[in-house]
C-alpha cells in the first residue's frame, strides 16, 4: 500500500510537472506566431526591400557625395556599379524578348491567339488615347508654357543640341521598314533610320542654283526591338502549324527561355546594389536643379501629375472593371520591377524582372506574360504619350501659339501612333516630340528644355509605361481563364446530355470524349468511371 501510494503521488508529481512545461511551452509559443509571420514576410519581400532601401540609399549617397564636387572622370567611376546592372539588363533583352515569343506564341492556339492579340491592341490603343487625352486636358489647365518667360538653352546653361529635320512622314515610314528587317542579325544591334542628303541642281557657275532634300535610308545603333517581336511571333505560329515536326524546335525555345528566366533571377539579385549607384550618380550629376525646377516646374508638375493620375487612377479603375479584382494588389507584387523602371528609365531593361514577378507573385500564366510583356514594352507607352502631350502644348505656350481644335486633336492622334515607335530606353521619346511639333507647324528648337529635365520626368514615365504592360497582362490572363472556365462548363453539359443514353462506352462520341478527358484535371478518369457505373 505505501508503495503504491509513493508510487501514485510519484505520477501525479509528474503529471504536474508536464502540465507546468506545456504552459510555458504555450507561453513561449503565444508570441512565436507573429514573430513567425514577420520572418516569412521578410524572407518573401527580402528583394523587394533591398531594392526599395537601394533607392533610398542612393538619394543619400548622392545627396553626400554631391557636396564632394568630383571630377567628371570620378563621376563615370562612382557610376561604374549602375553602369554594369544596365549592361546586365540590356544583355537579356534580345534572347528573352525573341525566345518567350516565340514560345508564347507557339503555346498559343491560333484561334486564342488572335482574340488574345486583338484584345491586346485594343487595351494598347485605349489607354494610350485616354493617356494622351488627359495630359493635353492637364497642360490647358495648367499652363505650363503661360508666364515662364522666353526661356532658352543660353539661358539655363544647356547645351544639349536635338536633331530634328526628320519629316513626319519619314518617320511613319522608318516605323514601318523597321517592322520587317532586312537583316535580322543586323536588327539585333542596328535599325533603320531615315537621313537627308543636299544635292544641289541648275547651273552652279551662274550662281542659279536650287538645293533638294533628298531622303537617304542608313543604319543607326540601337536593337530593333519592333521588327525582332513582329518576327519572332510569325515564327512562333509557322512553328505550331507545323505540328509534330515544330516541336523539337518549340521546346529548344521553351528550354532556352527557362535558362534565361534563371540568369534574369541571377541578375535581379545585383538589382538592390546597382540601382543604389544610379540613383546616386544621377544625382551627383544634376548641376543647378534649382534654377531648373523654377524655370520649368510648371512642366514637371504637370507630366508628373498626368502619371499619377493615369497610373494611380485609369489603369486601376480599368482594371477593376474587367476583373472585379483589386488592382493594388496586383500592383503591390510588382515593386522590384517598378524600382528597377524607375532607376532604369527604360521599359525594355525592366522586362526581365517584369516576367519573373508577375508569373511568380501574381500568378499570371506563362503563356500570356511572356507573349504580351515584350509586346507591350515595345508599343505600350502610356507614359511617353502623357510627357509627349504635354511637353508639345508646353512649347506652343512658350512661343505664344494658339493652338486650334484641329492642331488638338492631330496632338492627340500623333503621340499615341508615334509613342509605339519610341525606343524602350532612356531620352526615348523626346525624338517623337519632334514628331508631333514638325505635325502641328512649331518649331523644335526648344526640345533641349526637355532634354534638361527629362531624367526626372523619365522616371515616372518609365513606372507607367511598365504598370500599364503588367495590368494587361493580368486584363488578358483573367479573360483567358474565364474562358476555359466556360469552354470546360460547356464540355461537362455534353458529356451529362450523353450519360443518360445507357448506351455502352463504346458507343458515346469519340468527339467528345476525346475533348473531355484532354481538358479534364489529374484524378477525373476515376470519377468519370463511377459516373458512368452508377
Amino acid at each position: 500500500m505505501g508503495k503504491t501510494k509513493e508510487m501514485n503521488g510519484h505520477a501525479g508529481g509528474q503529471e504536474e510537472f508536464a502540465v507546468s512545461a506545456t504552459i510555458q511551452v504555450e507561453e513561449k509559443d503565444s508570441g512565436r506566431p507573429t514573430r513567425n509571420k514577420l520572418v516569412g514576410f521578410l524572407r518573401r519581400n527580402k528583394l523587394v526591400i533591398l531594392t526599395v532601401s537601394g533607392v533610398l540609399v542612393g538619394v543619400g549617397i548622392g545627396l553626400a557625395v554631391r557636396r564632394m564636387e568630383l571630377s567628371r572622370a570620378h563621376m563615370i567611376y562612382f557610376a561604374f556599379p549602375g553602369e554594369m546592372l544596365l549592361r546586365m539588363l540590356k544583355m537579356i533583352i534580345l534572347p528573352l524578348v525573341v525566345c518567350s515569343l516565340v514560345s508564347g506564341a507557339a503555346s498559343l492556339d491560333t484561334r486564342s491567339l488572335g482574340k488574345l492579340g486583338g484584345i491586346a491592341v485594343a487595351y494598347f490603343l485605349v489607354t494610350t488615347l485616354i493617356a494622351s487625352g488627359i495630359a493635353v486636358a492637364l497642360a490647358f489647365i495648367i499652363k505650363p508654357g503661360v508666364g515662364a518667360g522666353r526661356l532658352n538653352t543660353n539661358s539655363l546653361g544647356l547645351s544639349d543640341t536635338v536633331n530634328t529635320d526628320k519629316e513626319t512622314v519619314d518617320s511613319f515610314l522608318d516605323l514601318a521598314r523597321n517592322l520587317f528587317p532586312a537583316n535580322l542579325v543586323a536588327a539585333a544591334f542596328r535599325s533603320y533610320v531615315t537621313e537627308y542628303k543636299t544635292i544641289p541642281t541648275g547651273n552652279i557657275t551662274e550662281g542659279n542654283a536650287t538645293f533638294l532634300k533628298i531622303p537617304v535610308g542608313t543604319e543607326a545603333e540601337g536593337m530593333n526591338i519592333l521588327g525582332l517581336v513582329l518576327f519572332a511571333i510569325i515564327f512562333g505560329i509557322a512553328l505550331r502549324k507545323l505540328g509534330s515536326e515544330g516541336e523539337e524546335l518549340i521546346r529548344f525555345f521553351n528550354s532556352f527561355n527557362e535558362a534565361t528566366m534563371v540568369i534574369v533571377t541571377w541578375i535581379m539579385w545585383y538589382i538592390p546594389i546597382g540601382i543604389t549607384f544610379l540613383v546616386a550618380s544621377k544625382i551627383v550629376e544634376m548641376e543647378d536643379i534649382v534654377l531648373l525646377v523654377t524655370s520649368l516646374g510648371k512642366y514637371i508638375l504637370a507630366s508628373i501629375l498626368g502619371h499619377i493620375i493615369h497610373g494611380g487612377i485609369v489603369l486601376p479603375l480599368i482594371y477593376f472593371g474587367l476583373t472585379r479584382k483589386n488592382p493594388f494588389s496586383f500592383l503591390s507584387g510588382l515593386i522590384t520591377p517598378f524600382a528597377t523602371a524607375f532607376a532604369t528609365c527604360s521599359s525594355s531593361a525592366t522586362l526581365p524582372s517584369m516576367i519573373k514577378c508577375i508569373e511568380e507573385n501574381n500568378g499570371v500564366d506563362k503563356r500570356i506574360s511572356r507573349f504580351i510583356l515584350p509586346i507591350g514594352a515595345t508599343v505600350n507607352m502610356d507614359g511617353a504619350a502623357i510627357f509627349q502631350c504635354i511637353a508639345a502644348v508646353f512649347i506652343a505656350q512658350l512661343n505664344e501659339v494658339e493652338l486650334n481644335a484641329g492642331q488638338i486633336f492631330t496632338i492627340l492622334v500623333t503621340a499615341t501612333a508615334s509613342s509605339v515607335g519610341a525606343a524602350g530606353v532612356p531620352a526615348g521619346g523626346i525624338i517623337t516630340i519632334a514628331i508631333i511639333l514638325e505635325a502641328i507647324g512649331l518649331p523644335t528648337n526648344d526640345l533641349s528644355l526637355m532634354l534638361a529635365v527629362d531624367w526626372i520626368v523619365d522616371r515616372t514615365t518609365t513606372v507607367v509605361n511598365v504598370e500599364g504592360d503588367a495590368l494587361g497582362a493580368g486584363i488578358l490572363h483573367h479573360i483567358n481563364q474565364k474562358a476555359m472556365k466556360k469552354e470546360q462548363l460547356h464540355l461537362e453539359d455534353v458529356r451529362v446530355e450523353a450519360i443518360p443514353n445507357n448506351k455502352a462506352e463504346e458507343e458515346t462520341s469519340p468527339l467528345v470524349m476525346h475533348r473531355s478527358t484532354a481538358i479534364a484535371p489529374t484524378g477525373s478518369e476515376d470519377s468519370d468511371a463511377k459516373e458512368s457505373s452508377l
